[in-house]
């Protein structure tokens, strides 16, 4: 019989750290080991459960940031998986988030089929990994694309919901219009990156395509954040 996955929660406020758990007890093939609600317990507790396979890792935290508990346990020789749930939405906390190598990233507020999203993909990760072996390109392609099938609800697969997230914030941030170009300088993707997603957005609606017109040439498509039209 195969062992449960089993999870940390952290969250600094016990009520949404219960809520969590309980979302995570209804996913088959998971189990809630512990809970912490600071930086310090969550640290004790990884020293001291015997099995921990992922992290639910908020990042404000009363004592430290999640980010700081991630290269803590870096730096203490833990490889346990992390998972990011958290309301902070800045694209320098996500992109550390990525850098730290924390397999994905649910921003609050967010319902039970998000993170029952997220844990499916993340346990058809596992199972891939634990076959072991030798893969070729398409293996590795299914790989590295498998928490990207579990983005939020309306992203095709394929897709990140990280990736989204900070093509997002780049152009709520932004003081008029963008260029793909001009958004992938502000998030560190490549240009043909923030292309697609910038599409993406625009093909469902949240995002409107402007365009630019210079002295000669094609026009410069620029977007903006549709609730900034």
């Amino acid at each position: 019989m195969t062992r449960p996955i089993d999870v940390l929660v952290v969250d600094d406020d016990p009520r949404v750290a219960r809520v969590n758990a309980a979302y995570v007890e209804k996913v088959a093939g998971f189990r809630v080991a512990g809970q912490a609600h600071n930086a310090a317990d969550a640290l004790r507790q990884m020293e001291t459960l015997p099995h921990l396979d992922l992290v639910l890792m908020d990042h404000y935290l009363p004592d430290d940031t999640g980010l700081a508990v991630v290269q803590e346990m870096r730096r203490r020789g833990h490889q346990t998986d992390v998972i990011m749930v958290t309301a902070a939405r800045d694209i320098r906390t996500v992109q550390a988030a990525m850098r730290h190598g924390a397999l994905q990233y649910l921003v609050k507020p967010f319902a039970f089929a998000g993170l029952r999203a997220k844990l499916e993909a993340y346990a058809e990760l596992r199972r891939t990994l634990d076959g072991g072996g030798e893969a070729e390109q398409a293996e590795v392609d299914r790989i590295f694309g498998a928490l990207s099938a579990g983005s939020e609800p309306g992203l095709p697969k394929g897709h990140s919901a990280t990736t989204a997230e900070l093509v997002r914030r780049a152009l709520v941030d932004a003081p008029g219009p963008l260029s793909a170009q001009e958004v992938a300088e502000r998030t560190g993707l490549s240009r043909q990156t923030a292309q697609r997603y910038l599409k993406l957005l625009e093909r469902t609606g949240r995002a409107t395509l402007t365009l630019r017109y210079g002295d000669a040439g094609r026009p410069e498509h620029r977007y903006v954040w549709a609730t900034r039209v």
